[in-house]
């Protein structure tokens, strides 16, 4: 399996809506290598999910994965398994916001401040076209709202309101510490 170059920002893949992964895909050879590569992808670059437009192909897609003894530069996560997210739509249940400080593979060496809502509801399909309905609270909510910002062409810069609040990773432990 190959490990797959992650799109960084200013490319344009990242910045446009993805495409329905259409019917005809779900079960199939092509659909299965994508999510293959994706993972290996993942794994091999330290994250805790991965976008289809961030491998250059625009469909909506995304795989996550959280263990709470993985090393992260998020720290302590809760536990979630590796899971495949196709054609994904959520609803707002709650909207109480949390901040955090986000990173993305695609923006690699910034962090941002971002405030998202705590409580979604998601509904999506996974590789054999299933349907499933799941609610998420705290971080996971954040991640997968992350996860599935890159499938409408958003990254999370776009939603750092205070651009004093962007920061090179390197800074941000400094940044932390001054509070």
């Amino acid at each position: 399996m190959p490990i797959l170059d992650v799109l960084r920002m200013g490319h344009p893949t990242l910045r446009q809506p993805a495409e329905e992964v259409p019917e005809s895909a779900f079960e199939s050879p092509e659909l299965r290598q994508l999510v293959e590569d994706m993972t290996e992808t993942m794994h091999a670059v330290g994250g805790i999910g991965l976008a289809a437009p961030q491998v250059g192909k625009s469909w909506r897609l995304a795989i996550i994965e959280m263990a709470s003894d993985q090393a992260s530069r998020y720290g302590e996560l809760p536990s979630l398994p590796h899971a495949v997210y196709i054609n994904p739509t959520y609803e707002v249940k709650d909207a109480t916001q949390a901040g955090s400080w986000e990173g993305c593979l695609s923006v690699p060496g910034l962090r941002g401040y971002v405030e998202r809502p705590q409580h979604i509801a998601l509904v999506y399909r996974d590789l054999c076209g299933n349907r499933h309905e799941i609610e998420l609270r705290g971080f996971a909510a954040t991640v997968f709202q992350h996860e599935f910002d890159h499938l409408d062409g958003i990254l999370y810069v776009d939603r750092v309101k205070d651009s004093r609040l962007l920061v090179f990773e390197d800074q941000l432990e400094r940044l932390l510490t001054e509070k």
